[in-house]
């Protein structure tokens, strides 16, 4: 790691310090309106849609998008541009439109509890257990970079390091639960802008402005880059037909759908607003920032690609200090001059604490309501819930320790949380989705496709070519993200499959108990905003909905 010590001032740290305080303060400040479990784990229900739209997608602005897209834009380029404009902002406005009104009218908890309404305990259990596991394994990517940031700058060991991280992100959470969680992402997105912002254009004037970077990638070799069609190095088909279908329909369909519409972490941050209105614009507001993100991260990979002698050096297939997880830092330590080394050092710690958060509030939430009050202890007091949810916070972040070392080795993370998406994403999208939209479809069948489609996922990925390393058999010629579009497509298949296999023989839900859940059997007023029609047109979801869904299909024409 000397290779990446960042040689920061008496300003920079600084910075740091003064940023850890007032992230510490809002814990602090956020503890005094808790008092019950639900101020704990949705806030109360009381937060504004700006600040939950911010919130929701600051804690998406994580590990995955600071340090996995700029991997990923050294590494691939302009494709990487899928991963937002193809594979977020349409799921995003779905979920606004379609499926918040059922999340947030239905006044569920948390996502396992819907499924439990609608498919009964063995689909939620099912899902509150490959969820929790999910956001332990996530977290762990989270404190990985937190700690690599807090090595790189005072050149601690990475044991100490991600003890230090992780003690931050806990006494926050400890404190003020979700509120603390989401006014600190509030705050972290606009840290993060101010330090990605400063980095990618003085990181363009290096390589002589978008002209420049353009002629240096080239020269490079690399032109096919500059493209983000068809994309065949990020999707390893080598036929640009098949190439374009895995990213629509594995990456823009099933993994982005699964994400962005089943995600707890996501939909948290909607069910803690204070009317429907607001729940449903949560993910539209936050769309519109999610659309420009991939100018601060992706471009700074693509910078780092042509800049940063280490990273050549891999490009090139020589051997090299660095991994592309190092592209950010290592453009980091390049261009910015103290002051701004602070800010930016300031912007990572902010990113990877915003999603180690998000990941951990989600995760205490599940546990406390899904697993540990359905299945353990059902008529407690509400205190004792609160307390439930402390210790849960405290144990996940001790585990995700742990979890951290596994992160360690994977040199381009997005190759690693892709596959946990397939995993763990794409077959609950499919059980959910038909849930929602077919009556007939059964509890048997709803955890049944669940555990197939988990089988599937994690079968193609032992047949792909170095998904778990060593432990791959490398009998389908496919590797890193191009396998887990793959994975998450045969999740996606094999659970409708037998979802509609289980349900034409076993016996449906009376449809009394379906109302509320599934869309033919709920009445309009309750799928629907009763307030809509009265919100000005800057309020209203499906008209911001609107133009953001032509704002990202321009992007998607421009940058072709």
């Amino acid at each position: 790691m000397d290779a990446l010590r960042l040689d920061a001032s008496f300003v920079d740290y600084l910075l740091v310090v003064v940023y850890f305080a007032v992230v510490l303060m809002i814990g602090l400040a956020a503890r005094r309106r808790v008092s019950d479990s639900l101020d704990f784990f949705l806030s109360g229900r009381s937060l504004p849609a700006w600040v939950t739209g911010l919130a929701f997608i600051s804690a998406n602005l994580g590990a995955v998008e600071i340090i996995g897209m700029s991997a990923n834009g050294a590494q691939f380029g302009m494709p990487t541009m899928h991963y937002f404009w193809v594979g977020a902002v349409p799921a995003m406005l779905f979920l606004g439109v379609v499926m918040m009104p059922f999340y947030y009218g239905s006044k569920v908890r948390s996502v396992p509890e819907f499924m439990r309404r609608r498919f009964g305990t063995g689909a939620h259990l099912v899902n509150a257990l490959s969820f929790a596991l999910a956001q332990i394994l996530i977290a762990g990517i989270n404190l990985f970079l937190l700690a690599t940031i807090v090595e790189s700058l005072l050149g601690w060991p990475l044991w100490v390091s991600l003890i230090v991280a992780a003690a931050v992100v806990l006494s926050y959470i400890t404190l003020g639960g979700l509120s603390a969680a989401i006014y600190n992402e509030v705050l972290q997105f606009f840290v993060i802008v101010a330090a990605l912002l400063p980095l990618t254009l003085i990181g363009l004037h290096r390589v002589g402005g978008i002209g420049g970077l353009v002629d240096r990638v080239t020269e490079a070799g690399d032109a096919e880059q500059l493209r983000s069609w068809p994309g065949t190095e990020l999707s390893t088909f080598e036929s640009p037909v098949w190439s374009v279908i895995g990213i629509v329909f594995g990456l823009g369909f099933v993994l982005s759908f699964g994400y962005w519409t089943t995600n707890f972490v996501e939909v948290q941050r909607a069910m803690a607003t204070k009317s429907m209105s607001a729940a449903r614009s949560t993910p539209i507001i936050g769309s519109f920032p999610k659309m420009f993100v991939p100018f601060i991260v992706v471009i700074p990979g693509i910078i780092a690609g042509v800049l940063v002698p280490e990273i050549q050096q891999l490009k090139a297939g020589q051997s090299s200090e660095l991994q592309y997880n190092d592209a950010m830092l290592a453009l980091i330590r390049d261009v910015l001059p103290n002051g701004l080394l602070g800010v930016a050092i300031a912007g990572m710690l902010a990113a990877f604490m915003a999603g180690m958060a998000a990941n951990i509030s989600a995760f205490n939430t599940v546990f406390s309501y899904d697993l540990w009050q359905t299945y353990v202890k059902k008529d407690e007091p509400d205190r004792y819930y609160l307390q439930v949810g402390r210790w849960a916070t405290v144990g996940a972040t001790v585990v995700a320790i742990g979890t951290a070392l596994i992160a360690s080795g994977y040199s381009n993370l997005m190759d690693y949380l892709q596959t946990l998406f397939g995993f763990f994403n794409a077959p609950l999208f499919a059980t959910f989705i038909l849930g929602m939209f077919w009556k007939r479809m059964t509890p048997t069948a709803g955890w049944a496709g669940l555990v197939s489609g988990t089988l599937a996922a994690v079968l193609v990925a032992f047949l792909s070519e170095d998904a778990f390393g060593t432990a791959s058999l490398g009998v389908i010629p496919l590797s890193g993200q191009g396998a887990s579009f793959v994975a998450a497509s045969a999740a996606f298949v094999v659970d409708i499959v037998v979802s509609v296999a289980v349900s034409l023989v076993t016996r449906p839900k009376p449809v009394a108990e379906l109302a509320g859940l599934v869309y033919s059997e709920t009445p309009r007023e309750q799928r629907t905003d009763p307030d809509a029609h009265r919100l000005p047109w800057y309020q209203s979801p499906t008209k911001l909905a609107g133009i953001s869904l032509v704002l990202v299909i321009i992007l998607n024409v421009i940058f072709r």
